[in-house]
């Protein structure tokens, strides 16, 4: 993508972030109110230096936003389980297979990662969640995995997951997330694309 039209996606998040509308999770019908940024794994760089001005500008107008980030999440919860530098060791021995496996289930979005997200979320007041590190946590988190476990943690705010890769929506087939624009993640159909609302 080129730096204009990120710079244009830039500007429309800004747009439909900071107004009424969003915030007060205005025309949602009932639906969850998740909504994902999908844009190319190569603009990785690009779209960090631009989460990061947003952030900004949101904050003079008296937005706050909190953001989670899945890699640096599940690095501390394996360090609080007292498991990660054993993990770190037992790392090059073993099978990648097993290894996963083995993650996966200390990082299980149910019992781990939404429980976690709901302790980040109760210390203190923000008006906008980000969800970020989609990429670094596969395969051992799967984002269509957090997104329904967050269900009923985030309810009261609108949440925006930063997704390396394409949020593809389909009247017959239904919407699917595409990690990386090449893994199929699986069917989740009840985020919209940020990129599609209306400021």
């Amino acid at each position: 993508m080129t730096q204009t039209d990120l710079s244009k996606e830039e500007e429309h998040l800004f747009a439909v972030l900071s107004g009424r509308r969003f915030l007060q999770m205005e025309g949602l019908s009932n639906e969850v109110p998740f909504f994902i940024y999908p844009y190319a794994p190569e603009d990785a760089l690009a779209v960090t230096g631009s989460k990061k001005r947003i952030k900004n500008r949101l904050a003079n107008k008296g937005v706050v936003v909190r953001e989670v980030n899945l890699y640096d999440l599940s690095v501390e919860i394996l360090k609080e389980r007292g498991v990660w530098d054993r993990l770190i060791a037992l790392e090059p021995e073993q099978e990648k297979a097993d290894f996963r496996e083995l993650l996966q289930g200390m990082l299980d979005p149910q019992l781990h990662i939404a429980s976690a997200i709901r302790t980040k979320l109760a210390e203190g007041d923000f008006d906008i969640f980000f969800l970020t590190g989609i990429g670094e946590v596969f395969p051992y988190i799967r984002s269509h995995n957090v997104l329904n476990n967050l269900q009923s943690v985030v309810t009261r705010k609108p949440m925006l997951m930063f997704f390396p890769g394409r949020y593809e929506q389909s009247a017959t087939l239904g919407s699917s997330l595409v990690l990386f624009g090449r893994l199929q993640d699986d069917q989740y159909y009840r985020a919209k694309n940020i990129l599609d609302q209306e400021v």
